[in-house]
């Protein structure tokens, strides 16, 4: 072949591209350990809570509240609905004891309601009301509250709770490393930075021999107010799945502290704990390096880098470029990981080469080990590695693109070796049929280790060939 004819060809086979655009809807999952949207706050008909808070500076004495749920469908579409009734000490002299029993004090009402919706990336507070904070408190808006009021107040526990990650309030899945950014107060001008910090044993009265929680951390951020140093800080909150948040811990940058605990509750936690390993890292930074080969149509190795360059919110930019190999391969992905799994938004692809690789169905081709890995259907992992956790192909828009059916289910934690090392990783189990194109079916095996990603992938075409990708590096 001459080099001009050689150059013919790579320009015909490197024009080949693609833009998917997945509207990942998962559209059947099975299994009695999937996660619901409203396992870290529970809104059953009938729930209550009882909660018991302190400010060290402005409610020394206390306040209890009764929170329930009033409705599961909130006015003007708020979503659920949860309301709460309180009384509020507050001492008539400043500085004075709250020990003090002959210390004048006001009965200030402490009642509010606050709602909630279930999205698929979490818990969203949608609207609020509620009585004044304590008198004391620092006014947390610009106009000081003297004109038009002021929406943004920390005088409840639901109140601290959602103060600056209003949407959302907490992220999902809640997995290791997981990070979020918010806003919150009445006219969104409080900022967080949110992170999971993992599972922590936590003892407040409703259970007083400890309690396994998911430890939120968020640092706090109010500017413009004569109150910005009591609405900023770091406040810890603690959750858990079945019972909702069971402690808060605010530390103001003022020096004075608001704690919160679950005195009572009719809620009881959830005996299914899901695993929060993060499978696929969507971390700027995060790079490796991959071998694809498959014994009949690709005898020379194709060594890809694959890196994630872009993040934000659980959304990742992820580019692959060719190392070396016969295929000179480009792609770029869009990755979201959402309560019901990670899922591809958008996946561009080339390659150049003169293999004459098998076709597949609605004009699709396999270019590089990611190709291999969003194939068929998504979401491609649960938003929680539970063995057992079992999904198949039909929505309607993967259908159109790929023209796969099939299922796939996670097998459990298997140790795996390749280049790159040892991992103990998450074994999933795909069925894919992809009629009139054998290449295109076959049964597919990918392994994830927790912080790394892919770190093998095994698909066996019926069409007797068998694609091997592994971490090398």
């Amino acid at each position: 072949m001459t080099a001009a004819s050689l150059r013919t060809v790579l320009r015909r086979v490197g024009s080949i591209s693609r833009w998917m655009l997945v509207a990942a809807i998962l559209s059947g999952v099975a299994g009695s350990s999937v996660a619901r949207a409203d396992d870290w706050f529970p809104h059953y008909t009938g729930s209550h809570w009882t909660y018991f808070w302190t400010d060290s500076k402005y409610n020394q004495r206390g306040t209890t509240e009764q929170v329930s749920v009033t409705t599961q469908t909130g006015p003007n579409g708020c979503g659920w609905q949860a309301s709460w009734t309180g009384d509020t000490l507050i001492p008539l002299t400043s500085g004075s004891s709250s020990s003090s029993s002959t210390t004048p004090v006001i009965d200030q009402p402490d009642n509010g309601t606050m709602c909630f919706q279930d999205q698929g990336y979490g818990l969203e507070n949608t609207d609020y009301s509620g009585t004044p904070p304590p008198i004391n408190e620092p006014s947390l808006c610009a106009n000081g509250g003297t004109s038009g009021g002021c929406a943004s107040s920390l005088g409840s526990t639901l109140f601290d709770v959602i103060w600056g990650s209003r949407n959302p309030v907490i992220s999902e899945p809640l997995l290791q490393g997981t990070t979020w950014n918010g806003t919150g107060g009445g006219d969104g001008s409080v900022t967080s930075a949110n992170r999971y910090f993992g599972m922590q044993l936590v003892k407040v009265p409703a259970f007083p021999h400890g309690i396994m929680a998911a430890a939120v951390q968020s640092e706090i951020v109010l500017a413009g107010t004569n109150g910005d140093d009591y609405g900023s800080g770091t406040r810890t909150t603690w959750w858990v799945r079945g019972l909702g948040p069971v402690k808060m811990v605010f530390d103001h940058v003022d020096g004075s502290v608001t704690t919160s605990e679950l005195q009572a509750t009719n809620l009881h936690p959830s005996f299914v704990q899901q695993p929060d390993a993060d499978y696929f890292p969507l971390r700027v930074g995060a790079h490796g390096t991959y071998e694809w080969t498959n014994r009949k149509h690709l005898k020379q190795p194709e060594v890809d880098k694959v890196s994630v360059d872009a993040a934000s919110n659980r959304t990742g930019r992820v580019t692959v470029r060719s190392v070396s190999g016969p295929i000179h391969a480009v792609g770029e992905y869009l990755f979201s990981l959402r309560l019901d799994g990670l899922r591809t938004t958008l996946a561009r692809t080339s390659g150049a080469t003169l293999l004459h690789l098998p076709h597949l169905g609605h004009g699709r081709h396999f270019f590089n080990p990611l190709d291999l890995m969003i194939y068929g259907f998504n979401p491609i992992l649960p938003g929680y590695g539970a063995p057992g956790t079992f999904w198949h192909s039909g929505n309607a828009y993967d259908l159109k693109q790929f023209g796969v059916t099939g299922n796939t289910s996670v097998v459990g934690i298997r140790r795996v070796h390749v280049p790159a090392g040892t991992f103990q990783a998450l074994e999933l189990r795909s069925t894919l049929r992809q009629p009139g194109y054998a290449y295109g079916s076959g049964v597919r095996l990918m392994w994830f280790a927790p912080g790394r990603g892919l770190v093998k992938l095994v698909f066996s075409h019926r069409d007797r060939s068998t694609s091997v990708v592994q971490l090398i590096k």
